[in-house]
């Protein structure tokens, strides 16, 4: 993978082995989650730490490139990403422009554990969201294009509201009749998808918090879809038209729905402990990762963001314990934990940066 003024990058070049871990190391600061933040952009195209496209530019710089080459399958593929802070970003699989999920996922399969994961459990529903639709780019083609056609539509729909300043006239009636159509269909054909994306999940992500906890052979997590609204789309869309247009939003449909999280029958947003919530976070990555394995050829790489900071000795063997075989790619500032497997180790000095 090659970095070109990316964050603190002016050039950059990483190449990780094929098989089992390759672990980059240095001290924080130093641009080590950089490194993961860039290759899961070209899987998923935003950054998994939340952060803006402007912030992924290096300072003083018009533009940032990704170029990776990848081996999935015996069949290379080369991805390209070019961020562009003022203007519009794109990415390229074998020098054809792509914007859905299935074709970045499919091009660049990566599974992301990260500090930030905590907030997928103990924020609000958009990380809990985004890890159901991303999850779908690996499993469910239909359900993909259907979660990008959701998010166009909700844009289109939404501008429209705020242009029209909450009047009513017959153009943004006629208008919003043929948005509300369209969503109604494709949000409701993206909600079934995560609907059974969740009862799929329950398989793999209970065992696993089980184990990550010490707690295995318990049923401790809960896990059910939440729609944000009663009925069909269409009629709810229809019930609170009125409401959109005064405040210029949408206010009903998928990007509202939650995926509710309990362990031991207490919501775990508001009623788990932060060990508790951490645990639940790697065993829904490793439930995604897993799910992913069992049906599909796809093998994701692993990217494991100084994890190991984050969790004690026990718990950090545990989730050594728990990843697959196949190729890894992790961040430390501290000692990895006994037990870990290293194909190559590389300072994160080696990695060719401009001052």
């Amino acid at each position: 993978m090659e970095l070109v003024n990316f964050r603190i990058f002016g050039a950059g070049l990483f190449s990780p082995e094929a098989e089992g871990t390759t672990v980059v190391t240095g001290p924080n600061g130093t641009g080590k989650t950089s490194v993961l933040e860039a290759l899961a952009y070209l899987g998923t195209g935003r950054s998994f730490r939340g952060a803006p496209r402007e912030s992924m530019v290096r300072t003083g710089e018009d533009r940032a490139i990704i170029r990776a080459e990848l081996d999935n399958n015996d069949n290379p593929t080369l991805v390209e990403a070019e961020i562009v802070p003022a203007g519009r970003s794109r990415t390229q699989v074998n020098r054809k422009v792509v914007q859905g999920r299935k074709e970045l996922s499919t091009a660049t399969p990566c599974t992301i554990f990260s500090p930030e994961d905590l907030v997928i459990i103990s924020g609000g529903p958009r990380g809990r969201r985004d890890l159901l639709d991303d999850t779908l780019g690996f499993l469910d083609p239909e359900g993909a294009r259907a979660a990008d056609v959701v998010e166009r539509i909700q844009r289109q729909r939404a501008a429209l509201l705020r242009q029209s300043g909450g009047k009513v006239t017959a153009d943004v009636v006629s208008t919003l009749d043929v948005w509300d159509h369209r969503l109604a269909a494709s949000g409701m054909t993206l909600v079934k998808a995560r609907e059974r994306l969740v009862r799929d999940l329950v398989e793999f992500v209970g065992p696993a918090y089980g184990r990550l906890a010490g707690s295995e052979g318990r049923a401790l997590v809960g896990q059910h879809y939440v729609r944000s609204w009663d009925d069909d789309l269409l009629t709810a869309l229809q019930a609170h038209r009125s409401d959109d247009l005064r405040r210029g939003v949408n206010t009903v449909g998928p990007h509202r729905d939650d995926m509710l999280l309990e362990i031991e029958g207490r919501e775990a947003r508001t009623h788990a402990s932060q060990g508790e919530q951490r645990c639940l976070a790697l065993a829904l990555r490793i439930g995604v990762h897993q799910l992913v394995l069992s049906r599909t050829s796809v093998i994701p790489t692993l990217l494991l963001d100084d994890v190991f900071s984050e969790l004690d000795p026990a718990r950090s063997r545990a989730l050594v314990a728990e990843l697959p075989p196949g190729q890894s790619i992790l961040t430390t500032a501290v000692p990895l934990p006994e037990g870990i497997s290293v194909a190559h180790i590389i300072p994160i000095g080696q990695l060719v940066r401009a001052s």
